[in-house]
């Protein structure tokens, strides 16, 4: 059997692993050399696998089937196709210097501190479940892992002395690794470098360990996974497990409900979990890290989740007696094939799982307590204004390290008296339907200008109310805690009141039923209230400054403190929370930003306040930094009249200055389009003689080679057969030449006229280039050229006219061909795709531009469509025509240099569905 003192040793060396990788990042970080790259940012993510995932997941499949898909689909669908949410929350709170989720929605109602501490409150007794089932997780997988070889579950921890539960070791050490890994600063908006690599790492171990006991269940213990599940479609007891909806207690309909809710939370779980929205949000190093994250989180979600079914089922084929728990099937299976190193692994990833969801969550937490419940209630005492930097750094790190203690002592309490009567599964619901209440107040929050702190409070009290109700309270009566009569007979016999079936709604599972009426109760509360009630100013400023993230903020929104207060004291203020050094550097590259010096003894102007504000935010919270600048400015903020005559004042002086700046622009574009439209005149007269003279140069030329051959054939009718032959391919060669030449010039008068037939759709860009090489075949040979086609498969489909895109290729590669290298000519067309466009070269390998003339040269053919040579052949009609013609589909075209000889051609037209929602616009 494994010995304890050998899993104690493992699992103390692998915690210790983490830290030291913790440690590392935090030091690299200090150095200014981030390791948060796209992929550990989007590993970091996956914190929300926990040991749920790890175990739970297969004993639910174990029970439903493929009824734990929805806990990873609707985080899927949140990142695949909400990602915009979660760009503008990351925007957002990098801005406003958010540090929690209860910071995030007391900052966009007012910076409530009573919102702030209402969601304070509901995210400690709603995740109190959550930290209880990791708890159990180790401590169950622990206890069975200790009987190795024999596989039977262990007693009950309520059966057992605090002193001899596992759980109660478990749950000390999880607290001292996580006062080490989350409490070294005292800003709570700075980056935990170290904490997010160290579950980064975490997110690896567990997923290969799950995926080794994976592939030995099913390739070693089986045949594959056509072998598991031939045998599960035998066995009476999983061939329901293949349906659509299981056999069980719940209708089809009840099922498909089931499926919704679990969608719907999970989606609302991803960012509304306190632990989540810590590494998905407060600890985003770049906003641009999220483009990585869109892909790789929900992948790493596909890939743990493949042995899920495999694993349940050979655990249901192996224990088939139910002697063995099915949340154990991961750590079981391994012990019952005597793969002792396997099973030490798969307990190593299970606590790893659980780690890892612990740390983050209690460190959020311990954030959210000390800054929205205690801090408060201290400077509403006035028990923080004297104190010294040292002094209430040390207060305040003291404050989040008892909070872990707490939040994790309950989570304890709540796993020994009442999570042992639940799955895994069943206690990680309870908290994600808690989660989820914060939905509404965030998504509200964010696009509804209306919504306002009284109706925020409202629809969080009632959804919470109700979700301790129907799911909190029920899981007491299970327990032995209330009687059970209240699931029964309802309070009071009231039976429209029971717990599971309230105001009569039955036929639903228990989630389902409470989801319905906390999510129902939570939004109405919210925009009725929202509707009822007017919002005060900073509610009005804040709510602007969160729908409308994404555009820049005027100066006037954040105006709203009236008081006198120096530069110095604003110092000795954020020092004491910050330490004078930082202070002083945060001040100094303001001024620095604003072009002006930082002197102490001057008047702090109202940008300045919000700044301190701000940057006591990261610190103490949105809603404790309101009362720390309210109460040490000599003022207070301005009050709905004040505040509603600056912005009807500010609101005036900005339409007057609109409206002179507007009149002073057209009278400026006035005397441009004057001066241009003189200076254009002389161009145009210009260019008119230009284009006159080279247009009579280049007709005369055909026209006189037809003139003077056709008079030779004439005049000697007994001229050699082959010499005749020959001057007729001339006269033909000049006719056709002579012919392209008018083309030309009618494609350029109807194009300048506006009168050119557009047939704009849909192509395929490598049939359009194939058509446009064949059509210059001809002329490739006969001056025998080399030209090579590079266009890669695959290339998406460009919006454009076929005749006339095959016209400008046309012109591009005669032009190419006429100034090659006369020796050893090569055309080089290339095409590739860029974002939102499609760009082809065409290449010669010429003499080139010469340096001094290529930007005459350049001008020239963007005026006049000039060549580039001073050789006689060619109009430059070509050029002229294919630029108007690309400026027509919207694209570009233009000149580049290649390195060594010969210039290079390029334009854009956009892709299809680019072009059309230019078009659109």
């Amino acid at each position: 059997m494994l010995q304890g003192w050998v899993i104690i040793s493992v699992s103390f060396a692998y915690l210790c692993l983490l830290f030291a990788v913790a440690y590392w990042g935090d030091k690299q970080a200090d150095r200014g050399r981030s390791i948060i790259t796209p992929t550990v940012y989007s590993l970091s993510i996956a914190v929300y696998c926990t040991s749920w995932t790890f175990y739970g997941s297969v004993g639910l499949a174990a029970f439903q089937g493929i009824g734990f898909l929805p806990v990873y689909l609707g985080p899927t669908l949140s990142f695949v196709l909400s990602w915009f949410v979660l760009r503008k929350i990351i925007r957002i709170s990098r801005q406003h210097r958010i540090t929690s989720i209860a910071d995030f929605i007391s900052s966009r109602y007012g910076k409530s501190a009573l919102l702030s501490g209402l969601v304070t409150v509901i995210a400690v007794v709603g995740i109190m479940p959550y930290i209880s089932l990791q708890l159990k997780a180790v401590s169950v997988s622990f206890n069975v892992l200790m009987q190795y070889p024999q596989v039977y579950m262990p007693e009950t921890p309520d059966a057992l002395p605090m002193l001899q539960d596992s759980a109660f070791y478990v749950a000390a050490v999880m607290a001292v690794f996580t006062i080490l890994f989350g409490t070294r600063h005292i800003d709570a908006s700075e980056h935990h470098q170290g904490m997010v690599a160290a579950v980064a790492f975490e997110s690896v171990v567990k997923l290969v360990a799950f995926l080794a006991v994976g592939v030995y269940v099913t390739f070693v213990l089986h045949d594959g996974f056509g072998d598991i599940f031939a045998r599960a479609l035998e066995d009476q007891r999983l061939a329901g497990l293949f349906l659509a909806t299981p056999p069980s207690d719940v209708s089809p309909a009840g099922r498909m409900m089931q499926w919704v809710t679990l969608t719907v939370m999970s989606m609302a779980a991803i960012i509304c979990l306190p632990r989540q929205f810590q590494v998905t949000v407060v600890e985003t190093v770049r906003e641009s890290h999220l483009t990585t994250a869109v892909w790789l989180f929900p992948l790493y979600l596909l890939v743990i989740n493949l042995f899920v079914l495999p694993i349940a089922f050979a655990g249901v084929l192996a224990f088939g007696d139910g002697t063995v728990d099915a949340d154990t099937f991961v750590l079981t299976l391994p012990m019952a094939g005597q793969q002792q190193s396997l099973a030490l692994f798969a307990f190593i990833g299970g606590l790893s799982a659980a780690t890892g969801m612990v740390i983050v969550a209690t460190i959020a937490l311990s954030t959210m307590v000390c800054n929205d419940l205690i801090m408060p209630v201290l400077l509403r005492l006035h028990l923080l204004r004297t104190r010294p930097h040292a002094e209430l750094a040390g207060l305040l790190l003291g404050i989040r390290r008892g909070s872990i203690v707490l939040i994790i002592l309950l989570g304890y309490v709540y796993f020994r008296y009442i999570g042992e009567s639940y799955a895994l599964v069943s206690i990680g619901l309870v908290s994600f339907a808690a989660a989820t209440q914060f939905a509404p107040a965030i998504i509200g929050g964010m696009f509804w200008r209306r919504g306002t702190a009284s109706g925020a409070l409202t629809g969080l009290s009632l959804g919470f109310v109700i979700w301790a109700y129907t799911l909190l309270l029920p899981s007491m009566a299970q327990s032995g805690w209330i009687g059970t009569d209240l699931l029964t007979e309802g309070p009071f016999d009231l039976a429209l009141l029971r717990p599971y079936a309230l105001f009569g709604l039955d036929g639903l599972d228990r989630y389902s039923h409470a989801m319905f009426w906390s999510l129902l109760a939570n939004i109405g509360g919210y925009v009725a209230v929202s509707l009822a009630t007017r919002q005060n100013p900073i509610e009005q400023v804040q709510a602007v400054a969160f729908v409308d993230a994404f555009r820049p903020a005027s100066a006037e929104s954040q105006r709203f403190w009236r008081g006198d207060a120096t530069v110095a004291e604003l110092l000795e203020l954020t020092g004491r929370y910050l330490g004078q050094a930082r202070a002083l550097r945060l001040f100094a590259n303001y001024a620095r930003q604003r072009g002006s010096s930082l002197s102490e003894d001057s008047r702090a102007d109202h940008d300045m306040i919000a700044f301190a504000e701000r940057m006591l935010a990261g610190a103490i919270g949105g809603a404790s930094a309101r009362v720390v600048v309210a109460s040490a400015i000599k003022g207070e903020a301005l009050g709905l009249e004040r505040v509603m005559a600056i912005l009807d004042e500010a609101s005036q002086i900005r339409e007057y200055s609109r409206r002179l700046e507007q009149k002073s622009r057209e009278l400026e574009a006035t005397t441009a389009e004057l001066t241009e439209a003189n200076e254009r005149l002389k161009e145009l007269d210009r260019l008119k003689d230009d284009f006159i003279a080279t247009v009579s140069h280049e007709l005369r030329t055909p026209l006189t080679s037809i003139r003077s051959f056709s008079e030779i054939l004439r005049d000697a009718p007994g001229i050699d057969p082959e010499q005749r032959s020959q001057f007729l391919e001339i006269i033909v060669k000049e006719s056709e030449r002579l012919t392209r030449l008018i083309n030309e010039i009618l494609d350029l008068a109807k194009l300048e006229a506006g009168r050119m037939d557009w047939h704009v759709g849909e192509l395929d860009p490598l049939t359009v280039v194939g058509e446009a090489v064949a059509a210059t075949q001809g002329l490739v040979r006969e001056n025998d050229i080399d030209l090579k086609v590079d266009t890669p498969d695959g290339l998406p489909p460009i919006l454009a006219d076929r005749d006339r895109l095959i016209q400008v290729l046309i012109n591009l590669i005669s032009n190419a061909v006429k100034h090659c290298d006369e020796a050893d000519g090569e055309v080089d067309i290339d095409a590739q795709a860029e974002t939102g466009w499609l760009r082809i070269a065409v290449t010669d390998n010429g003499a080139g531009v010469p340096p001094d003339s290529r930007e005459l040269i350049f001008d020239k053919f963007r005026q006049v469509g000039s060549p580039l040579t001073g050789k006689p052949q060619g109009t430059g009609l070509g050029l002229a025509i294919s630029r108007q013609i690309i400026q027509h589909f919207g694209g570009d075209i233009w000149l580049e240099h290649p390195p060594g000889r010969g210039a290079r051609f390029c334009f854009t037209v956009p892709l299809a569905r680019a072009g059309k929602a230019l078009a659109a616009d």
